[in-house]
């Protein structure tokens, strides 16, 4: 789909997007790439024709249908490569929590009807497209469910998983890189376990892509869920990668699009514009995860360096380039957002499905922090584009609210 000419990437502090976020009146800046990246120009160049030219439907047989099932297809062929399988083993989906739908339902209810263990299992620190999907399952259907913990960092526990997987069962789900934490799970581990127990292994990689290798050989992984809007592709399309063998009982029924698998009309321009997201970000993979580690690294510094009670969360090392938490503790995560916001920065208290919630993260209380710890989380995530000078805004305003938040909490009621 792209010459290797147009990859020239050098510096990811150079804006490649032809649309900035800019807003009025005062400084903006953006950490908060875990939540949603902006579309890359060049993405966006080459979804264009697809709106008003290769409008066809891919479904039909004339020539405008055509048009458009070659470049679904190109497509396909092009995911394949960065994930190393075959296009067949690849389905095009609305993004992320339809991925995870699909292969926790269509996993499930195929074991069940061929009399396998009806047994679903995953970790506490899973997006909530699949905790919610198992419980459900679970809770309206009697498949038996089983949430393996997690240690500090978040990590799914080894010997814990190698216990659920003992008696069989139909499918586990195990995030790939948490989307709050930010640690990265050791798939290839989880994979030799669930398979030697004749599991079914599904991995959530919505923020592992662009940024992790997604080789699915390495990996071992049955299925796969991606969202392109998490690599600087349009939102509402993702994919699910099923392995060759694996069959699922669709969860979304209709024509017979993706080989019977998903039904539904494709969406041409963002089938298109995932495909060239996830090439360039595959293409580009060592520079920006370079840039973005150094970035990274400066945030973890200056905080812990300047709170002395912030606390990094997640684990130091195996964790995303991009990503950086913490918890602070003492302060009020929503009101620090607040503030933050007010002042021009956008950063995270965790995942993007809780910012503004007043309740403890779930993930930090599964990871083993207090209560209160728990409602102290926050994300910052840098992105193409960020400058070392955003960060050192954002830095001082984190600071200056830490400060203002923590000296109200010491004033006495009056």
């Amino acid at each position: 789909m792209l010459d290797s000419a147009q990859l020239d990437y050098n510096d990811c502090n150079r804006n490649l997007l032809n649309n900035p976020i800019t807003m009025p009146s005062k400084r903006q800046v953006y950490l908060d790439y875990s939540a949603s990246t902006p579309v890359d120009s060049r993405v966006m160049d080459a979804m264009m024709p697809y709106f008003s030219e290769v409008y066809g439907n891919p479904s039909s047989s004339h020539r405008y249908g055509r048009a458009a099932e070659r470049a679904i297809e190109d497509s396909r062929e092009t995911v394949a490569s960065v994930l190393n399988c075959r296009p067949s083993e690849i389905i095009f989906t609305s993004g992320g929590s339809e991925s995870d739908n699909l292969a926790l339902r269509g996993a499930a209810w195929r074991a069940r009807k061929l009399g396998k263990a009806a047994k679903l299992i995953t970790s506490p620190v899973e997006h909530s497209a699949v905790i919610s999907t198992v419980e459900q399952l679970g809770l309206m259907m009697d498949f038996q469910t089983q949430i393996v913990p997690v240690d500090r960092y978040g990590l799914i526990d080894l010997a814990a998983f190698g216990a659920a997987c003992e008696h069989g069962g139909a499918v586990a789900s195990v995030i790939y890189a948490n989307n709050e934490l930010g640690s990265v799970n050791d798939l290839p581990a989880l994979s030799r376990i669930a398979r030697s127990n004749d599991i079914l292994l599904h991995t959530d990689a919505v923020q592992a892509g662009g940024q992790m290798s997604l080789d699915v050989e390495r990996l071992g992984v049955d299925m796969l869920s991606l969202s392109a809007h998490k690599f600087y592709g349009p939102k509402g399309v993702g994919i699910l990668y099923v392995r060759e063998g694996v069959d699922l009982t669709p969860a979304q029924t209709g024509g017979g699009h993706e080989a019977g698998r998903r039904a539904g009309t494709h969406n041409t321009p963002f089938i298109v514009g995932l495909a060239t997201a996830l090439q360039l970000a595959h293409m580009e993979r060592e520079a920006r995860n370079a840039c973005f580690r150094r970035l990274r690294d400066s945030i973890i510094d200056a905080i812990l360096g300047r709170l002395p009670d912030a606390e990094l969360s997640g684990h130091p090392r195996r964790r995303l380039p991009s990503h950086a938490s913490f918890v602070l503790n003492g302060i009020d995560a929503n009101a620090l957002l607040m503030h933050m916001d007010m002042n021009g920065v956008a950063v995270s208290s965790g995942s993007a499905c809780m910012t503004g919630n007043p309740e403890p993260a779930e993930t930090l209380l599964a990871a083993g922090y207090t209560t209160e710890q728990a409602k102290s989380g926050l994300r910052f995530s840098v992105g193409l584009g960020t400058t070392e000078a955003e960060i050192d805004y954002a830095l001082d305003v984190l600071i200056e609210a830490v400060r203002k938040l923590s000296r109200l909490r010491r004033e006495p009621a009056s």
